[in-house]
């Protein structure tokens, strides 16, 4: 039948937990066909279609029974039991089943009678089970989650015993665990206050830590226990909530959690925009490989920091050092160049190319407080610094001696490179380039090499490097102050890269408690965002709380004062070259003080709107008219010098 001939319909949604459709009967009448969760539509139903098609009674104690042989045992083997009935409206003589109306006065108006009385006294038709049988891969996916200290929940409109058998199929729960699986109507009760009614955190806390599986929930459950597990201070740190969801009504719960899973296939349109992440398959495995990801991400941030403050370490404390002990730097500024580059645009790009591999579900996720750098970091980049300082600065003022070559302290400006500062260059790179396959493990791994050739983006940037060095210290000349090294003098300095690979082993024997947390940075919660310049959060100064007329809205002042700023800033430097260029220093100072005056009687203007909810802004307009105009052109000689 097509819809158009409906003459009614009762949508589903979570509230009903069944749908509803009147259609015209050929022999006259009407008959409306309900289906939904089975212990809802029966409540529904007054009589039951008995063998042979016969019309009996649907008493109370027979729906009872019905549930507890039929109903609990599929809905305990995993399957969604459904309801069907049906109610006829017939215009000539009716059954008991059936419902009588005058033709005469017309059709029956449902929407006078209402919902209740036109789904109600129904025919009960039959019970079916319908399996939606969990994919192969889910199961071992959260047990991956589990292994990697996330606790998977499931929330669901399912019966209470649908919803167990399926979590204890997935492996959310497992037999004779101590976790909860609650009905929504019984997970209110317990978190509310029986006297207001309110959600009290208190209640909330001793709930959810053991909870896994709330079943025939409303979406207002859903939003009630991720703001509740985000709001809990029972945790060491405050727990970090993803949600996954595909309807309309989930989009509040989507938008409340750190973060939000939509369903891309199933999934609509709000539930999309209110979400972050969008599964582009509707499939678990998907989430599991978001969090690689996420921590692969986080990984390659913290392997870089650890890799380029080494470096950093090294290279300040070696020019400052040179400079005062030896009145010249070891490194040249061309040869810093060259360090950078490795430092901050190869090896970023190396140590960020690293595909996440499932040992990163083995350990225990960041929390929010977690450092960026951690003490394991700190004692890496201390150690691996002392020894490459060490290094650096014995062949400074011992080199002479150890490797018999000629002292070149003390060298003047247009002297050749000397093959002593050509060691302290090439043994510097050399380590620096060893310490940046440590620089890959960051948790206290000792085996730095594995999964080395994993990423050929790493290694063959690493050897392309390695080869540049030996073309820039054999061929650099005076472009990058070198000269040529022997085959001795080479293999001191890849010795002492290769020192820094032996030397980490010992730095990971160190205990990292002796660092504790004092060396630690970054272990600041995130901050909140600051106020936006569209206007979706209100700023709040203390000094105005006596105010009776605050500023809901100061984007304008914010971004005039910060063009004025900058406008200054680039005044001052045009203003430098015009100097230099035809003396007019007069024309300067009358512009300086012209923006002055500008930024001065813009900060009276926030002081006295700050007091007020508006002010005329026409004397503003006429005592710095001229000011303005100073203003604009000035702004036309930046924009030409520029």
């Amino acid at each position: 039948m097509p819809d158009t001939r409906f003459k009614k319909v009762y949508t589903f949604n979570s509230a009903r937990k069944s749908m509803s459709t009147i259609i015209p009967l050929d022999s006259g009448g009407f008959r409306v066909y309900t289906k939904g969760a089975s212990e809802i539509v029966m409540k529904k139903c007054s009589f039951l279609v008995g063998e042979g098609g016969k019309i009996e009674a649907f008493t109370a104690p027979h729906q009872d029974r019905l549930v507890s042989t039929v109903i609990e045992p599929m809905a305990k083997d995993g399957l969604r039991t459904i309801s069907i009935a049906y109610r006829d409206f017939v215009p000539g003589k009716a059954d008991k089943n059936q419902v009588h109306y005058d033709p005469s006065t017309g059709e029956p108006n449902f929407e006078t009678m209402g919902e209740d009385n036109v789904i109600a006294n129904m025919t009960c038709f039959c019970v079916v089970g319908i399996e939606d049988p969990v994919r192969d891969e889910v199961p071992a996916a959260i047990v991956q989650c589990q292994r990697a200290g996330i606790t998977v929940r499931m929330v669901t409109g399912d019966n209470i015993n649908t919803a167990r058998a399926i979590a204890t199929k997935c492996g959310i729960i497992k037999p004779g665990d101590n976790y909860l699986v609650l009905e929504g109507k019984e997970f209110n009760k317990r978190v509310r206050d029986p006297h207001t009614n309110e959600i009290r955190q208190d209640l909330l806390d001793k709930i959810w830590p053991r909870l896994r599986v709330l079943a025939r929930s409303q979406p207002i459950d859903k939003y009630t226990l991720v703001k509740g597990i985000i709001d809990s201070n029972i945790s060491a740190g405050r727990e970090v909530v993803a949600v996954t969801g595909d309807g309309t009504n989930d989009a509040p719960a989507l938008k409340k959690a750190d973060v939000g899973f939509a369903m891309g296939i199933a999934g609509t349109d709000v539930a999309k925009e209110a979400s972050d992440i969008i599964l582009t398959d509707d499939n678990f495995t998907s989430i599991v490989k978001a969090v690689m990801w996420g921590r692969n991400v986080y990984d390659s941030i913290a392997k870089f920091l650890q890799f380029q403050l080494t470096v950093n370490v090294v290279a300040v404390i070696v020019a400052f050092i040179g400079a005062c002990a030896i009145k010249d730097s070891p490194l040249k500024a061309v040869q810093m160049l060259w360090v950078n580059l490795i430092m901050d645009t190869l090896a970023s790009l190396a140590l960020a190319t690293e595909l996440p591999t499932p040992d990163l579900l083995l350990r225990k996720p960041y929390g929010r407080t977690s450092p960026l750098i951690s003490a394991t970091m700190a004692k890496n980049i201390l150690g691996q610094g002392l020894y490459q300082l060490v290094v650096v600065f014995g062949i400074m003022f011992y080199g002479e001696v150890l490797f018999d070559i000629d002292n070149g302290r003390g060298a003047g400006l247009r002297d050749p490179p000397s093959v002593h500062f050509t060691m302290i260059f090439n043994a510097f790179v050399m380590m620096t380039l060893f310490n940046e396959i440590n620089a890959r493990k960051i948790h206290g791994q000792r085996n730095v090499f594995l999964g080395f050739f994993s990423n050929p983006i790493y290694y063959v940037i690493w050897i392309a490097t390695f080869v540049s060095q030996i073309v820039i210290i054999e061929f650099g000349g005076l472009i990058f102050s070198t000269t040529k090294l022997n085959v001795e003098q080479w293999s001191w300095c890849i010795l002492f890269g290769v020192g820094v690979l032996l030397w980490q082993q010992v730095v990971t024997t160190f205990p990292t408690s002796f660092f504790g947390r004092k060396m630690e940075v970054g272990t600041n919660p995130p901050e909140p965002l600051s106020p936006n310049l569209d206007g979706d959060s209100v700023p709040s100064y203390p000094h105005h709380h006596n105010h009776q007329h605050p500023i809901v809205n100061r984007s304008g002042q914010i971004l005039w004062i910060r063009g004025l700023t900058r406008l200054q800033t680039q005044i001052r430097v045009v203003n430098a070259f015009r100097h230099g260029v035809d003396g007019t220093q007069m024309q300067q100072a009358a512009s300086n003080q012209n923006v002055q005056r500008v930024l001065a009687r813009q900060a009276s203007l926030n002081k006295r709107q700050s007091t007020c909810s508006s002010i005329s802004e026409e004397p503003v307009t006429a005592n710095n008219s001229k000011s303005t105009s100073h203003t604009e052109k000035s702004a036309s000689h930046t924009e030409t010098a520029v």
